[in-house]
């Protein structure tokens, strides 16, 4: 019998186009990335909005724009999933949320761009997220989040479910350090909500859903 011998692995080709391809295959992604169609038909397109409103609630630490407890604390039962998509991030990102922050400057910073973590929350009718904070993250290279973007997919302005109800409740609600209200967002479909977080996040919550469901976007404002 002749002796066993290991065989050899199959040396790994290298990809096709080499480098060269790879920086093609990177700028393609960016173009579809300004289109509007976003992460190669995963998501709905993501239109530019040259006529957004922006409502400053309290300066620029907490306002919208539209057509206490620390992290882990609060009391929380809602339903949710991530998902990393860069091209995303960036579509929504120049939709219209780059130019709110044009002449913002946070500890030296301009921002950037979004957080490419885009988070995604239902909550159904009894569910809520009590009062806490939203804190900063740090993404290296001297990168890091100091706002908290939510987008609101559902409430006032979109269609019913089966049953005919309209989303009831669900408000975000901004508190003072004396726990007076600074503001009161109700749901609107396609609203979008930023707020200061990390050290000067006021504390804030959602408040619980009555009827129907409310769908939310999360994600952050990057600044470097």
């Amino acid at each position: 019998m002749p002796p066993n011998r290991k065989r050899r692995p199959p040396a790994m080709e290298p990809a096709a186009g080499g480098a060269g391809q790879q920086r093609q295959n990177k700028a393609s992604a960016s173009k579809k990335a300004k289109k509007g169609g976003g992460s190669g038909g995963r998501w709905p397109a993501v239109k530019p909005k040259k006529d957004l409103r922006i409502n400053r609630l309290k300066g620029t630490h907490l306002l919208t724009g539209s057509l206490g407890p620390l992290k882990g604390e609060a009391y929380r039962d809602n339903d949710r999933i991530s998902v990393t998509d860069p091209l995303l991030a960036q579509a929504i990102w120049e939709s219209g949320i780059n130019r709110i922050f044009t002449d913002v400057n946070v500890s030296g910073k301009v921002a950037t761009g979004l957080n490419p973590n885009i988070r995604f929350y239902r909550y159904t009718e009894g569910q809520r997220f009590g009062r806490h904070i939203d804190e900063s993250v740090d993404l290296g290279d001297g990168s890091k989040t100091y706002y908290t973007l939510l987008i609101y997919l559902s409430g006032k302005g979109s269609a019913k479910d089966s049953s005919g109800q309209a989303l009831v409740g669900g408000e975000t609600v901004f508190y003072d350090q004396r726990g007076g209200v600074v503001a009161e967002v109700a749901p609107v479909q396609g609203l979008a909500l930023l707020h200061l977080h990390g050290a000067k996040c006021m504390l804030h919550e959602a408040r619980v859903v009555k009827k129907n469901a409310k769908y939310v976007l999360r994600s952050d404002v990057v600044f470097s």
